[in-house]
């Protein structure tokens, strides 16, 4: 089979529905930052994804502008770079010093060094069809590096049997972005978009599988306490008795007349209570 034109009408189709799912991707971790800024803390996120997707844009980009004509890849991810800017500054504010210092230096080792070297590189020691096919090999090793930045996230799925730090709308969403930008490369057949996103779809299945297996996992020690129940109350009783006006005294004489018989419990409970005119009621 052989290439389609970039405005041929599949092509275009699959580029549109990659932009619209993409959207999808970048902003399906807005509940995730929704709940770090409404708790004013990162609690166990982790904020490498974030700064590798923002890079990985950024290098798309630049992909795009060189190869000339992919402009549906051009749009996607200048949106992206904008969601993820604004996601790693929401995580910045609200992360703990040491989590803050890791991030600003990944930031600036990855997206300031990194990518002004890509740069460099490209723009003066590489000329002609060459310089494409280095950006494209530096943006397949970045994207992959997106869809296996989730790793860490699983591993800690694994541990800890909880998918408390696995967000399935994220998960699916990119398993979808994946499958739209394989066959809009493919149809294309440009090799730099087709290969990254067979590596999304097997890390999205995975992270799938896993949410499922864990989704309803109660960690030991995490169980709820059932509440004492009373099986077999026989008789019960409230006796009302006079209270010392003098709150100083400490002592009130109660007299119980009648019994209770109570079956298998293992807490037996009196609620007092002082009503109007210095009385006060039992309740058994």
């Amino acid at each position: 089979m052989g290439s389609f034109a970039v405005h041929h009408p599949l092509v275009f189709a699959f580029g549109i529905l990659g932009n619209l799912v993409a959207f999808m991707v970048y902003l399906a971790p807005l509940p995730t930052f929704y709940g770090i800024f409404k708790k004013k803390s990162t609690e166990g996120f982790q904020s490498v994804p974030y700064v590798v997707s923002f890079l990985s844009s950024i290098l798309w980009i630049y992909y795009g502008i060189t190869k000339s004509n992919i402009i549906l890849l051009i749009t996607i991810n200048s949106f992206g770079c904008l969601v993820e800017a604004i996601y790693i500054a929401i995580f910045i504010t609200y992360a703990p010093k040491k989590a803050k210092i890791i991030t600003l230096k990944l930031l600036v080792l990855l997206n300031l060094v990194g990518f002004g070297c890509v740069v460099i590189l490209t723009q003066f020691l590489v000329k002609g069809s060459d310089r494409v096919q280095v950006i494209g090999w530096v943006a397949v090793a970045l994207s992959a590096s997106v869809y296996i930045a989730p790793l860490s996230v699983m591993k800690q799925v694994v541990r800890t049997k909880s998918v408390e730090f696995l967000p399935i709308t994220l998960s699916l969403a990119l398993l979808l972005n994946a499958v739209m930008w394989f066959s809009y490369g493919l149809l294309l057949r440009d090799f730099y978009v087709t290969v990254p996103n067979v590596l999304g779809f097997i890390f999205g299945v995975l992270q799938v599988i896993l949410y499922v297996i864990y989704k309803n996992y109660t960690p030991k020690g995490q169980e709820e306490t059932l509440p004492t129940t009373v099986k077999s109350i026989a008789t019960a009783t409230s006796e009302v008795h006079p209270v010392s006006s003098d709150e100083s005294d400490p002592a009130v004489e109660i007299k119980i007349r009648e019994e209770i018989e109570v079956s298998k419990f293992e807490h037996e409970e009196i609620r007092v209570h002082v009503i109007p005119n210095n009385h006060l009621i039992l309740s058994y």
